[in-house]
């Protein structure tokens, strides 16, 4: 028999003397051993979903229960305005971003025109602007006593009324807003596909005699119709949760109808059933573009990834693609930022002052929180499907997921009607037993208001991590195993220091986020609590816009740090690029 003691001279064993040992280096752990070690991480994972799904489940069960008598009263006299003013904006929305999304992806990825080099990552800037922010600079802008309207008065001596000019505050003025500032979801996501396409594919419309307008509408735009439709669905979705844009154009929407039966008719539950109808609205959406999509795929055959071709463009067409890409740039950030430097310059706040250094740290505060707690519970989330793929964690990740696709103000009703009911049972309990109060102890507090940020923006932080954490070859975590690291010790010493980039980058956008958010920060925040969002929506309301120019920018300089970040990396996504 074979003697498998280890050598008199107490050498470590070797790697290959393991193997005869009973136990082969680098093969998965058996199932027993495994589960000890990453059970709790799996329980952990499936909480924090059940957690975060709950707001929206508890939107949906709302439904079935007794209000103040507000919801009939709704559905007789505005919910048909409600549900014709949301169709016709999402429609408006949807054909402006794909137009000029896709539109401006494929002349800076496929032609050669002067200025292209600027515009491929200039192109991204205005994704710095919530919408609100940039309805309130142009409706300085462009209302009656704006500048515009006035030099128009002084050029041609014409009265108030002696001429037409188009209403910023109406409901196409909103869809232009939204336009300009979501088109970047679809021309980042459509360039990204038209990059990744293989030059071979295009070489065979060009073969068949295509002409480059029928390659593009024949070959390359199939080809990138899926990601196109997420990045319209990603625009669709901000639009419908938008809140700070509408109420100051006077459009009557879901979400302005929310807040209203809310804070107007103090009916929790009629807005709650306000935002069913509005979640059942964004899932319609979402099972609308799966079902057009049949079973129709779309995948790249060759791995044959060489210089995309440029269609260099002379005369007009040179002329009027630098006017295409160049509108859109303008008017969704170069314009707008002047705009409020020069409202903040003229009638401003002092960003410095003992205010404004309140709103800032309030800010900062909440999206700081939100961002760690968001990347520590997406890590979990993703390290416990990645430790035990199945079903079951896979399928708590898209829990997890919900909330994106629901609008802040729906989750922020989700989320007070149970938090109210248990600081109120929580409450009176502890006066009947030790004669305590603890009064709103969460409804009251930010702790609200974060787990609702943390409902609307971990799919955020988990899509990044998870992508992230795929990207780690299983070997790594072989060769943990092996010199002994257990899950603690792997997650520690191998994925956090490679996941520093993807973890870092998932925080920043969250932090982003949270820093623009409105609706759900104006349902949830406590009392005398405000953020520079809440700031800049308060002054727009009592129409000191000028004054509204100063949180305004600060929130868009925020924001554009993550975008050029992005935009630097964009270029990077196409197989075989240099690094």
């Amino acid at each position: 028999m074979t003697d498998f003691a280890q050598p008199a001279d107490s050498s470590p064993m070797r790697p290959r003397d393991a193997v005869h040992a009973g136990t082969l280096v680098g093969a998965p752990e058996p199932r027993s051993l495994r589960f000890g070690s990453s059970a709790w991480l799996t329980a952990a994972a499936l909480v924090v979903a059940a957690l975060l799904a709950t707001p929206v489940f508890g939107v949906f069960f709302s439904v079935f229960q007794e209000g103040e008598g507000a919801w009939g009263h709704l559905v007789d006299t505005v919910l048909p305005r409600y549900v014709l003013n949301t169709v016709y904006l999402a429609l408006m929305v949807g054909v402006g971003v794909f137009t000029v999304g896709v539109g401006t992806a494929w002349l800076v990825t496929m032609c050669r025109f002067p200025g292209r080099r600027l515009f491929e990552w200039a192109l991204i800037l205005p994704l710095a602007f919530p919408a609100y922010v940039i309805a309130y600079a142009y409706t300085d802008f462009l209302q009656h006593p704006g500048p515009v309207q006035t030099l128009l008065r002084e050029v041609t001596g014409w009265g108030p009324r002696d001429y037409w000019f188009p209403e910023i505050r109406s409901i196409e003025g909103a869809g232009l807003m939204f336009t300009l500032v979501l088109y970047p979801y679809v021309y980042l996501l459509a360039r990204t596909a038209f990059l990744n396409q293989s030059i071979c594919t295009l070489e065979v419309g060009r073969t068949l005699g295509r002409t480059a307008w029928q390659s593009f509408r024949e070959v390359a735009l199939p080809l990138a119709r899926p990601a196109i439709a997420t990045g319209t669905a990603l625009a669709l979705m901000e639009t419908l949760a938008d809140f700070g844009t509408v109420a100051h154009f006077g459009v009557q929407t879901f979400t302005t109808g929310i807040y209203r039966a809310w804070f107007s008719m103090g009916d929790r539950i009629a807005a709650a059933q306000l935002a069913a109808s509005l979640l059942s609205f964004v899932l319609l959406l979402l099972l609308l573009e799966r079902w057009q999509r049949g079973r129709a795929r779309y995948f790249q055959t060759s791995r044959k990834y060489q210089q995309l071709p440029g269609y260099r463009l002379s005369g007009t067409r040179q002329a009027l693609a630098v006017l295409a890409c160049a509108l859109p740039l303008g008017l969704g950030f170069l314009l707008p930022l002047g705009l409020l430097f020069e409202m903040h310059l003229t009638a401003g706040h002092d960003l410095f002052g003992r205010r404004y250094i309140t709103l800032v740290v309030n800010s900062f505060t909440l999206a700081g929180i939100t961002a760690g707690l968001a990347v520590g519970l997406a890590l979990t989330l993703a390290y416990a499907a990645r430790l035990r793929p199945s079903r079951l964690t896979h399928g708590a990740n898209r829990m997890a997921s919900l909330g994106y696709a629901v609008p802040g103000s729906i989750i922020a009703v989700g989320v007070l009607i149970p938090l109210a009911n248990f600081d109120n049972a929580l409450d009176a309990w502890m006066r009947a037993s030790f004669g305590i109060s603890t009064g709103l102890l969460l409804t009251g507090s930010i702790a609200g208001l974060i787990f609702a940020y943390l409902v609307r923006f971990m799919a955020v932080a988990l899509n990044t991590v998870d992508s992230s954490l795929t990207k780690i070859t299983p070997s790594m975590d072989d060769a943990a195993r092996t010199l002994g690291a257990g899950t603690g010790g792997r997650l520690r010493r191998v994925h956090i220091p490679l996941l520093r980039g993807g973890l870092l980058t998932a925080g920043l956008i969250v932090f982003v986020d949270v820093m623009k958010e409105l609706p759900a920060t104006l349902i949830m925040r406590p009392f005398n609590f405000d953020t520079l969002a809440v700031q800049a929506y308060r002054l727009a309301a009592d129409e000191r816009l000028s004054e509204a120019a100063t949180p305004s920018l600060a929130i868009v300089a925020v924001g554009l740090l993550p975008v050029i970040l992005l935009s630097r990396e964009i270029m990077r996504s196409r197989p075989g690029h240099a690094r």
